[in-house]
């Protein structure tokens, strides 16, 4: 257990825990103060559930974590535009932790509070941040690795700048790797191929699985906040089964999978698009998002170049580009 004047000693300094910030079963972040950045977010992982773990799963949280600063630590200075900037790392009490810029909190929260404030998204201001994170998955890729657990949560915001910044990597897996792999991230916001098991019961995945979950997310922004029935219903499923709730979801649609998008939620997606009034074009929107959440990953855009030109046409900027068969 962590408490409020705790002093973590990474690599480069020492720093004096104030509150915590976010918690789950992996890790914990808490406010701290110290060193020449100031106040920072120090990412832990978080003991009490360690020391209960299984001794597989310590290995997998500790794997997680070093996971995270191995990403970090190979970015450019010039690459972290949109992904969260590492200012330290160390061990503490034997364990991977981490300091990272503190910034004012994530998509979720700020969402909420636009929704209690009765202020709208927007549609432009929504592809305008699609665009953010779709630069971040792109050096993620460009890494060699897929995200795996896009959400709100993960997407911090940039007050001072209004932007979106990436954040929490220890879900990474190698692009390198094309075999199936374990369950990996957050069951509200998966793609199909990552929720639902193949024949082998492992998981394939790559890149445009990370895709299915942007186009979660311009949903999610567009619509004020709501989520897609598929994402509910998965979300559902793993509550009350876990890893069997992909098959008893699976039962449930006589052996399919639901829909990722209901005729209904487009309709809906395609109402609060033009409610915006902006300069944004609401089909083409409309266009991109259907692209994104494709039920098959061969039929979503293949990479982020191809994402950037649907959003510029969706923004008014340029003439849509006709995808290539």
């Amino acid at each position: 257990m962590y408490h409020s004047g705790d002093i973590v000693t990474l690599a480069a300094g020492h720093y004096r825990l104030r509150e915590q910030l976010a918690g789950s079963a992996y890790g914990v972040v808490w406010r701290a103060e110290g060193g020449a950045a100031g106040d920072v977010a120090i990412k832990l992982v978080n003991r009490e559930q360690m020391t209960r773990a299984e001794p597989a799963v310590q290995a997998r949280w500790a794997e997680c974590a070093a996971r995270e600063i191995a990403f970090l630590t190979s970015l450019a200075p010039w690459d972290a535009r949109h992904i969260v900037r590492l200012l330290d790392h160390g061990l503490h009490d034997g364990l991977p932790a981490i300091a990272l810029e503190l910034l004012d909190g994530d998509l979720a929260a700020h969402m909420a509070a636009q929704n209690a404030a009765a202020r709208r998204t927007g549609l432009a201001q929504a592809l305008a941040w699609l665009a953010q994170i779709n630069s971040a998955l792109a050096k993620v890729h460009q890494y060699g690795w897929r995200y795996l657990d896009l959400k709100p949560g993960n997407l911090l915001v940039d007050a001072a700048t209004g932007t979106l910044k990436l954040a929490d990597f220890g879900t990474n897996r190698s692009l390198l790797d094309t075999t199936a792999h374990s369950y990996a991230g957050t069951a509200s916001w998966q793609a199909p191929e990552q929720f639902f098991p193949g024949e082998g019961a492992g998981h394939l995945t790559d890149a445009r699985t990370d895709y299915f979950a942007l186009g979660a997310i311009f949903f999610y922004l567009v619509t004020d906040g709501a989520t897609l029935r598929y994402s509910g219903a998965c979300a559902d499923a793993w509550r009350a089964h876990g890893r069997d709730g992909a098959v008893q979801l699976q039962a449930a649609w006589n052996g399919a999978a639901p829909p990722p998008l209901a005729d209904d939620e487009a309709e809906r997606f395609l109402e609060c698009a033009r409610a915006a009034n902006d300069h944004a074009d609401p089909a083409a929107a409309l266009a991109l998002l259907r692209a994104l959440l494709a039920a098959r990953r061969q039929d979503r855009p293949r990479h982020a170049l191809e994402i950037s030109r649907m959003i510029a046409a969706a923004s008014g900027s340029i003439h849509p580009v006709r995808r290539a068969a």
